[in-house]
């Protein structure tokens, strides 16, 4: 019982969940200016049940597109179009109606063979990817990095679905500070569901509880992940400035204790007249315009801790945290940052980007 426990557990990785057509739609309809006249790879879709596929190949003439290109890794049973039942990896071609029924039809989409698996990273894949303009997809959250520094190394415009927590990790954080990819239009606050295969569904109705890992909406289940939508492509979105009002008055304004920045806890509360380092909420990224604003790091871990400069706790600090209660392991010589609240009592500061506001010109 324990090891088919644990074969359901592995079975129920992120790995194998599949976008709603849904949220493909409602985030790739600000980008259809940059469809026209483009090569689009979706090269980790399985199209019996890829929405996005179905969503490239239903409106491929609306997007004007030049062509679409989808693999398929080994064991995924094209079986969408009759005639074609492989247990290999294949990729398919589309090029647009030749019958004038606006349907992509089983005759006018090739399925070729691929000599591997269909892993992303073989050298077939390699150079479906190098004919491609932008790749839209849906990627395995666990080869996450390896995905988007392949992406990048070929120079590739791409819109993809990553976990929200890799903005926090070491490896993607330093791409998203040097603008070489950014959040797409879809809110971070955006509960994003995903379509599962039953045997993951029923290992959560089982072993897991509802509202972490999966849903069920009008009794479907649906896998749960703080998923968000990441993109190269250069959106209008990018290029609205985040409207200020507030002004900066210091006493209004937590200052850390061992960093030199300002604690600012809502978006809306970031001071127009203030140009020193501020400590501010994830979400920032979802209104960040590159020319308002510099991101000047992360306290999210010990190693972006040390690149900001932040200085050690220090024993004064862990003896008053544990006069006032703190319970947190705290020792004189971690790195992160903390703050007096309010109340003069030491705390811990949240997950925070640090910003400064570019200098008006």
């Amino acid at each position: 019982m324990a090891n088919k426990t644990l074969n359901a557990a592995k079975a129920a990785k992120n790995d194998e969940f599949y976008t709603q057509l849904s949220d493909i739609e409602n985030e790739l309809r600000h980008y259809k200016e940059h469809f026209r006249g483009k090569t689009v790879l979706c090269n980790c879709d399985d199209p019996r049940v890829s929405n996005f596929f179905k969503y490239f190949a239903l409106n491929f003439e609306h997007l004007g597109l030049k062509r679409l290109i989808t693999t398929c890794y080994k064991n995924q049973n094209v079986d969408l179009f009759s005639q074609h039942n492989c247990e290999k990896a294949v990729y398919l071609i589309y090029d647009g109606d030749k019958n004038g029924n606006h349907t992509p039809n089983a005759d006018e989409i090739g399925v070729h063979p691929l000599k591997g698996d269909g892993d992303f990273r073989s050298g077939e894949c390699i150079e479906l990817l190098k004919k491609a303009d932008i790749v839209v997809t849906n990627p395995p959250f666990s080869l996450f990095l390896e995905y988007v520094s392949q992406l990048l190394k070929y120079d590739k415009k791409f819109i993809i679905i990553g976990n929200k927590n890799a903005l926090n990790t070491k490896e993607i954080f330093p791409y998203i500070q040097s603008n070489k990819f950014w959040v797409g239009y879809t809110p971070m606050s955006k509960d994003l569901l995903f379509n599962v295969p039953k045997k993951i569904a029923d290992y959560y109705v089982k072993y897991e509880k509802e509202g972490s890992k999966y849903r069920i909406v009008d009794g479907k289940v649906y896998g749960r992940s703080p998923s968000i939508w990441f993109t190269n492509v250069d959106i209008q979105k990018r290029h609205e400035d985040i409207i200020l009002y507030k002004h900066y008055i210091p006493e209004n304004y937590i200052h850390y204790e061992n960093y030199d920045a300002i604690e600012v806890g809502k978006v809306e509360d970031i001071p127009d007249d203030y140009y020193g380092i501020m400590g501010v909420p994830i979400s920032f990224l979802d209104k960040h315009n590159p020319d308002q604003f510099d991101i000047v790091g992360s306290n999210s871990s010990t190693e972006l801790c040390k690149e900001l400069g932040v200085r050690p706790l220090g024993q004064d600090w862990v003896d008053r945290y544990r006069a006032a209660g703190g319970t947190g392991h705290n020792t004189a010589n971690m790195v992160r940052i903390v703050y007096n609240d309010v109340n003069g009592i030491p705390k811990v500061a949240y997950s925070r980007l640090f910003i400064r506001r570019k200098t008006k010109q």
